[in-house]
């Protein structure tokens, strides 16, 4: 596990990030544990050294979850709660966004990171696209299930007639 230290810090970062997340947003509680998953199951890969799936998915779904909370409006302000930071270091009012930047930055990290393992590794191997598509679609599904369960979580009052 020595050879991928980089990695496994930057993957439990990110579920401590989530795991800090589930007390911030206690109404989001199962959402936050399962966004955790995922950085789970790439620290199980790298354990068990299947690191070329580690490192697919470890560059898959930090992007996949910047695009979500890029969506959501989380990423916005979690922007913009950081360049307040370097305008006037004070400790911020919103901790959610706080987190969320923080989260934000260990996914370009650990996107970027993974990317020059699988560069350096597994490039001309010649299972690039195997690799990339089962990924991809496992990474897809993920946040699929996700999106769909956390859309029925919210409450609309609109059908509430």
């Amino acid at each position: 596990m020595k050879a991928y230290r980089d990695l496994a810090t930057l993957a439990s970062l990110q579920v401590l990030c989530f795991l800090l997340l589930t007390h911030l947003e206690p109404d989001f509680f199962l959402l936050h544990l399962y966004q955790a998953i995922i950085y789970m199951a790439i620290l199980l890969m790298l354990f068990y050294m299947e690191d070329r799936w580690a490192y697919m998915i470890g560059m898959l779904a930090p992007v996949a979850w910047l695009a979500l909370a890029y969506a959501s409006g989380l990423l916005g302000g979690a922007v913009g709660l950081v360049l307040r930071l370097a305008r006037r270091p004070e400790w911020p009012s919103n901790g959610v966004s706080l987190v969320a930047g923080i989260t934000a930055l260990l996914a370009v990290a650990m996107a970027v990171t993974c990317g020059l393992r699988w560069k350096r590794s597994f490039q001309g191997a010649g299972k690039e696209l195997v690799t990339f598509l089962t990924s991809l679609g496992v990474v897809v599904a993920y946040y699929a299930v996700l999106v769909v369960w956390f859309w029925r979580m919210i409450p609309n009052p609109g059908l509430a007639h």
